[in-house]
């Protein structure tokens, strides 16, 4: 599929790239090229793994360009694929490294309600994006240490997620809430954000996959919380999803009312993503969540894929979105706002989960999931078959 070709010529890009900080657009990489391996067993990404470790995992275990001082959720998610490093080789340095992030997640500033501070400088503020952020590293702590208090403490954080951010009439989260009321861009009488952001609702999504796989089975009824939760979540979500397409628009619920509003890349692959998982691990059992990944997945390429320059570009990605700090009055929830951040192709968050969907496309396909009335080769040989064979730049690019 072109997905293959798209992410070898990426890792290739990507292996000899250093944006010089510790960060999580980077980590969405390492996680995808992570899950790539584990469903394909092809070294070549576990190798750029490694290769991304050896430039900011010291012999002594402390991470390069990492400040736990400035308590940002968003710094934890470049850890996840030492565990699996850590139980390749048992070198002490990536233990090391993993004890640095679970100090961090140990004393994240918390809201009254128990949960994590998205960022020190967010004060009071609970993000869909900083459940994903830390709450996936924290269990595989907890399963690495045994830490039971760590499961109660992560089924609290999405418990807390679905009483004060979810929308019971839309039937879908907003991007953050403000327990003090105080930031600028808070309703003052919610706490919420203004609008629906459709990013922050796939981190949401991917980060409740993603627990329920590392959940301990013997731990029945947290499984049983977190899969509930995580059904309603994409129930409400598949509502929005665009049925011409596949894919979902940058403004969730908006669709096609509001002007400029576009249909973005990386939050239709992280539904993908969740979806596949969900099918896989037995949370979405009827065949409408295959369907809908499916449509995601391939939607998304048929409309975002392009060939420029001898290579193949992914595009429709919202480069970045967030709320505040105080004071930054432009990022203010609005739909003018989401709808100027600039759209960008190739970008790390949005390649990153592009991998994680297809991992579990391939993972689904092995399962005998995908069904065969499907018509998704179809799909692709009528797209792309076209295109590739009379580049005579492509080969060369891809060798």
């Amino acid at each position: 599929m072109v997905f293959d070709l798209y992410f070898k010529q990426y890792t290739k890009w990507f292996a000899s790239y250093d944006r010089n900080t510790w960060n999580y657009e980077d980590a969405c990489v390492i996680i995808g090229l992570r899950e790539l391996y584990s469903s394909t067993g092809d070294k070549v990404w576990w190798d750029a793994v490694k290769a991304f470790y050896g430039r900011y995992i010291n012999e002594d275990g402390t991470i390069r360009l990492y400040d736990e001082s400035e308590y940002n959720l968003d710094r934890i998610p470049g850890g996840r694929a030492l565990f699996d490093l850590l139980k390749e080789t048992g070198e002490e340095k990536y233990r090391k490294a993993i004890e640095a992030l679970a100090g961090q997640m140990k004393r994240q500033p918390r809201a009254k309600c128990g949960s994590f501070w998205h960022k020190n400088i967010y004060p009071n503020q609970i993000w869909l994006d900083g459940l994903y952020m830390g709450l996936p590293f924290y269990m595989l702590y907890a399963n690495l240490t045994g830490d039971a208090s760590i499961y109660d403490d992560v089924v609290r954080q999405f418990k807390n997620a679905r009483e004060h951010i979810f929308d019971e009439e839309k039937k879908i989260y907003y991007h953050a809430w403000d327990e003090s009321r105080s930031i600028f861009w808070c309703d003052k009488e919610t706490g919420l954000s203004a609008n629906f952001w459709s990013r922050a609702l796939g981190w949401y999504l991917m980060a409740l996959a993603d627990v329920y796989e590392y959940m301990p089975e013997s731990r029945k009824e947290d499984r049983e919380t977190i899969a509930s939760i995580w059904k309603e979540a994409m129930d409400g979500m598949l509502l929005y999803q665009d049925k011409e397409s596949g894919m979902f628009y940058q403004l969730t619920a908006l669709g096609k009312t509001v002007e400029g509003n576009y249909l973005e890349t990386s939050s239709s692959m992280m539904v993908a993503y969740s979806l596949f998982k969900g099918a896989l691990l037995g949370v979405f059992k009827d065949e409408h969540y295959i369907d809908a990944a499916i449509s995601a997945l391939l939607g998304t390429a048929i409309q975002k894929f392009t060939f420029v320059n001898g290579k193949l570009s992914l595009g429709g990605m919202c480069k970045g979105a967030g709320l505040g700090p105080d004071g930054n009055f432009k990022r203010d929830g609005s739909v003018a706002y989401y709808l100027a951040e600039e759209v960008v192709a190739d970008e790390q968050k949005g390649t990153g989960v592009s991998m994680l969907a297809y991992a579990e496309y391939i993972k689904a396909a092995k399962a005998g999931l995908i069904p065969d009335s499907f018509p998704h080769v179809e799909l692709f040989k009528r797209n792309y078959d076209p295109i590739l064979p009379t580049d005579p730049g492509f080969k060369a690019t891809m060798n």
